[in-house]
């Protein structure tokens, strides 16, 4: 099938590639369209995810679309009325733009503690800004409500769920830039090491351009039915750019050998798609297998993001298979024009990586056992994983939200306090109906025994010394006659079917007590007819870790079991799939071990630029399907071409030693430009996009060099013959299918 392909296309080749230019113009098209992507958030269909949709839904100026500004003077004392003066004047556009439906200051008497927005040195204010929209409009317009707070006497910082949210985006598009500027160049120079021409090198990169094109296109297509993460834009250019490289330098080196081997174009190109094309097929299929394993994650951005990312692998091996051998076709012997003399690369092979494997093969235990051991001892770190979700410090201190937000924890009284709330809803009736009050200061005290438990803000808390009768008295009256401070605390507590109980606990966000406690309160029973749902930063965090913790193993058990599958019908053998399984998790964990070593024990944070913490619930899996099948791409690679060598000498031993000879150059090149793009990533300011890229470049490199050279020719050497077993029926069923190529 592949190689009439390739004779298709070298017959038709202007057609293909007049196809393939209609298509990227499609792709162009959408992509500048653009489309809306999500900033992630929490889970629907989590206890938390539902108590944040109350929120947002009955109590919108407590809701998710506010922003808190922070105005301090050197000089002037918050107390002085030059500075009340510069405020109310910098906030004046503000309270006239109908979007904002409240602002709460200091000094108007619409905060419930007012001494909690000054700080602590008295030279700043805070003032909370809440729009009427809900986030996913508000952050729209957003930056043009944040531009209309000026002041020449005072300097302003914005910090807060909005400001947080604008402040992600806006990072993220600046770090894809400074990875595409830094990758696509030194794509462009390893391109030239291995082919020694200019125009060899720039074929694949510009393969790559056009499946990321393509990808980010059918991204945004996606991102019109189903919400997408802004991280999947950073995750598709990653993969893209570094499966559509190695994918169409395997196939111009298979044609390029051909020819110099002597074959015309038509049968160099047919041998180069019956060998290297099928082998990106079905390597496309393994990686797009792994990334499909986020599906099982929906809810999450991470179902999104594995779409996102099976997309633009598809686009890579599609224009691996059109548009690139219809452009060989074309350039033919062309290739090797602006050929650089001092890289040129020794066509007949040095028999290096021949050696190699032979001397593996002559000691294997001696090789296996100490790399795997080192290995091991690599990924040990992460037996001390700890997960917590990416909050505000994953962002660069030096950006607006992130140096605002470390003020207000550090310079305001109680900025370091942790809140939890838990949302009681009535189906019917007033929330504080006279009836329900009783109840209501009964679970507030139960709220406010519980350890680690330092205070509760409601509507029937405001004051210790009041009892049950006092509440029932209070409440009785017009709530329009009620003090402003007690209006404006029921405003912001109390819904149509809703009262949210405000607990603060001075244990941090993440923190094994603060978890333990959002625990406790979910353990309390409601009273009456009420229904209670926790939420907050802390119940977040761990429900997402808890769904996350639970929809993983189904989701490894399908990713390795199809991935074997594909394998099987590639390779018909049932030993080899089991094995390539075995090395990626190899490869896997050390690239897993040096993430936690790095990112949360803190080791090279001042050279890398990032604040040591917890590892995101989200990075290991991404982690997991995405490297689970770039590793597999090499194995593919690698077992394909050792494959063509067994059948044709049925001798295991020179299989293997040829077939890494052949290969194992070009898996190092490979691998050298997916190192360099995804290295270009780990300059990002965003710890998880950091996070991924050095993660992902730690792992293609051990894999390529450790795993692939030493290990694998270690393990087929003791196996022997016996890689290439299959039972009966299984071996029969795989050659009635006929995924073999007898061009090759």
């Amino acid at each position: 099938m592949f190689a009439a392909w390739g004779r298709f296309v070298y017959r038709r080749r202007w057609p293909v590639l007049a196809v393939s230019g209609v298509l990227l113009l499609a792709s162009i098209f959408i992509v500048i369209q653009g489309g809306k992507l999500q900033s992630g958030g929490f889970i629907e269909t989590s206890e938390s995810g539902r108590a944040s949709r109350l929120i947002e839904r009955e109590l919108p100026r407590a809701g998710a679309a506010t922003f808190t500004l922070i105005l301090s003077s050197d000089t002037l004392s918050a107390t002085s009325p030059e500075f009340r003066a510069a405020v109310d004047a910098a906030l004046a556009p503000l309270r006239s733009d109908p979007r904002v439906a409240a602002i709460v200051t200091p000094y108007d008497g619409t905060a419930l503690d007012p001494t909690r927005l000054i700080s602590k040195d008295g030279h700043a204010v805070a003032v909370d800004v809440a729009a009427k929209d809900d986030l996913a409009t508000a952050r729209d317009y957003y930056p043009e409500l944040r531009a209309k707070v000026r002041s020449d006497t005072l300097r302003i910082q914005a910090t807060g769920l909005l400001a947080i949210n604008n402040g992600f985006n806006t990072v993220l598009q600046e770090d894809l830039r400074r990875a595409e500027t830094v990758s696509l160049p030194l794509a462009l120079v390893l391109l030239l090491v291995v082919f020694g021409s200019i125009v060899a090198a720039l074929v694949p990169l510009g393969v790559g351009v056009l499946a990321v094109v393509g990808g980010i296109a059918g991204m945004f297509l996606v991102a019109r039915v189903t919400d997408v993460s802004v991280y999947a834009l950073n995750v598709v250019t990653l993969i893209g750019l570094g499966v559509a490289i190695d994918y169409s330098l395997f196939i111009t080196n298979r044609f390029r050998e051909e020819l110099r081997n002597g074959h015309s174009g038509n049968d160099a190109l047919a041998i180069a798609l019956a060998t290297s094309g099928r082998a990106i097929t079905f390597s496309g299929l393994t990686v797009a297998i792994g990334l499909s394993g986020m599906l099982f994650y929906q809810g999450t951005f991470l179902s999104s993001m594995g779409i996102s990312g099976a997309i633009v692998v598809a686009s890579a091996v599609f224009y691996g298979l059109t548009f690139l051998p219809a452009l060989l076709a074309i350039l033919g012997p062309n290739l090797g024009r602006g050929r650089v003399p001092f890289l040129q690369p020794d066509a007949s092979g040095t028999g290096w990586w021949h050696a190699i494997a032979t001397a593996v093969m002559r000691r294997p235990l001696l090789v296996l056992v100490p790399i795997v051991a080192f290995i091991l001892v690599l990924g040990s770190p992460f037996l001390h994983l700890r997960l917590a979700n990416n909050d505000v410090t994953a962002l660069p201190t030096h950006e607006e939200s992130r140096a605002a937000f470390d003020r207000l924890v550090n310079e305001f009284p109680g900025g370091n306090q942790t809140h939890i709330s838990a949302v009681l809803e009535y189906q019917s009736g007033d929330p504080l109906e006279i009836a329900r009050i009783p109840s209501l200061v009964d679970y507030a005290k139960k709220i406010a025994a519980l350890p680690n438990v330092d205070q509760v803000t409601s509507p029937v808390t405001v004051d210790p010394r009041l009892g049950p009768s006092d509440y029932i008295a209070l409440y009785s009256q017009p709530r329009s006659q009620l003090p402003p401070q007690l209006q404006a605390l029921i405003q912001g507590t109390v819904g149509q079917h809703i009262v949210v109980f405000d607990v603060v606990t001075q244990k941090g966000i993440y923190s094994d007590e603060a978890r333990q406690l959002v625990r406790a309160i979910r353990a309390v029973p409601p009273p009456g007819e009420a229904t209670v749902g926790v939420t907050g930063f802390t119940a977040i965090d761990l429900d997402t870790v808890d769904f996350i913790a639970s929809h993983t193993p189904p989701a490894l058990a399908y990713i390795v079991a199809a991935t074997m599958l594909v394998l099987f019908f590639l390779l018909g053998s049932v030993v080899l799939p089991l094995k390539a399984v075995v090395m990626n998790l190899l490869s896997i964990s050390a690239s897993f071990g040096a993430i936690v070593w790095i990112f949360q024990d803190g080791h090279f944070a001042a050279q890398l630029g990032f604040t040591p913490a917890s590892i995101d619930p989200t990075l290991p899996v991404i982690m997991f399907c995405t490297v689970f099948g770039l590793s597999m791409d090499y194995e593919v690679l690698l077992l394909s071409r050792m494959q063509e060598e067994y059948l044709r000498t049925r001798d295991n031993t020179s299989a293997v030693a040829m077939g890494l000879e052949k290969s194992g150059r070009l898996i190092t090149g490979a691998a050298a430009i997916m190192v360099g793009v995804f290295a270009a990533f780990a300059l990002a300011d965003i710890v998880l996009i950091k996070a991924i890229g050095l993660g992902m470049a730690l792992a293609v490199a051990i894999d390529a060099t450790l795993v692939r050279a030493l290990v694998v020719p270690a393990t087929m050497r003791l196996l022997g013959d016996l890689n290439w077993w299959a039972p009966g029926p299984l071996a029969r069923l795989q050659r009635r299918i006929g995924l073999s190529e007898s061009t090759a």
